[in-house]
């Protein structure tokens, strides 16, 4: 039999759950979004997301509590776009993917698992990333610990930031 090792969710399931309010409000004073933080902007900020589809998951986030586009005023959009076009460059340099999703989900029936935050996916992808473990076992297997990723791409969003 094999097994698929994810040491880093034990603490999602026996840890406490949050039982209302914001995770990316909430994880703004945490160990937790330190350690997954890649860069800080004026009104954003870009994250690994702590449970991804793909090694160099990561998501931008405004700091501001916001559910949709249409609230974000003029200096937060124009970030989150920047911000999602250097995770764009960073995901091509440190993976070499084949591809990335990027994308933002509004609404639970679109997709989104957290409703009431606005924040953007890029996830970059492989020819067969989604293999058998994730057809048949309903598991993913990522050969990178979060750590490791956000070692990988801290310099080149530093390198961006400071080249702009």
């Amino acid at each position: 039999m094999d097994r698929v090792w994810a040491p880093w969710r034990l603490q999602y399931v026996i840890g406490p759950k949050p039982v209302e309010g914001c995770v990316f409000c909430q994880a703004e004073s945490t160990d937790a979004r330190d350690a997954l933080l890649l860069f800080e902007g004026r009104t954003c900020y870009v994250v690994l997301n702590l449970y991804p589809y793909n090694n160099g998951h990561l998501m931008v986030v405004p700091y501001r509590h916001v559910a949709s586009l249409s609230r974000l005023d003029a200096e937060e959009l124009a970030e989150i776009g920047t911000l999602t076009q250097r995770a764009e460059i960073a995901l091509n340099e440190a993976y070499q993917p084949q591809g990335i999703n990027i994308g933002i989900n509004l609404g639970r029936s679109a997709g989104a698992g957290i409703l009431e935050h606005l924040h953007v996916h890029a996830v970059p992808r492989w020819t067969g990333d989604t293999n058998f473990m994730t057809v048949v076992g309903n598991a993913r297997v990522l050969p990178e610990e979060l750590g490791a990723s956000a070692a990988r791409l801290r310099p080149i969003f530093a390198r961006l930031a400071a080249a702009q």
